[in-house]
């Protein structure tokens, strides 16, 4: 049976991105998008209801996103979900869950930007999607050590 797992959010930047590199010198940028929920009640009164998500982009996107997104932006990203699970200080498992995007568009052009950028980015061949399919499957021939080695590299960075 097929599955989907594909997001889509437009946002403003909750944080400026944070740029590292894995052990194997693989560039990963993280940060923030707030989203907003909105309606009216009964009454006519409108609310409103933040959500804030966690977001991972790698390679050139890593880079495209930490040299042109800032605080505040407002940014198109598409991606899939990515729950991470590691052992925190304390020795218990956490849970993290993350969106891993392939696709980013700014969509705020306003703070002096520079105008010769292009504002659509897309990962390399998604590869990074593709290897997450490949390290999910229990065939794989890399294995899951490898995996849990990624996915420790990742926490402490």
């Amino acid at each position: 049976m097929r599955s989907v797992n594909k997001v889509i959010l437009v946002g403003n930047l909750t944080r400026d991105p944070v740029l590292k590199s894995t052990e194997n010198g693989q560039p990963v940028c993280t940060f923030g998008i707030a989203t907003n929920r909105e309606w009216r009640t009964r009454t006519g009164e409108k609310k409103s209801l933040p959500e804030f998500h966690n977001i991972v982009a790698w390679s050139k996107l890593a880079d495209k996103c930490f040299k042109y997104l800032k605080k505040g932006k407002l940014v198109f990203v598409e991606g899939y979900l990515k729950t991470r699970v590691f052992d925190n200080d304390n020795g218990s498992k956490s849970f993290r869950t993350e969106i891993v995007i392939y696709d980013m568009i700014m969509l705020d052009r306003k703070g002096g930007l520079d105008t010769d950028y292009d504002d659509t980015f897309e990962s390399d061949e998604l590869s990074h999607m593709e290897e997450a399919m490949r390290f999910d499957s229990d065939n794989s021939p890399m294995g899951r050590g490898q995996l849990k080695s990624i996915e420790t590299s990742i926490d402490n960075l």
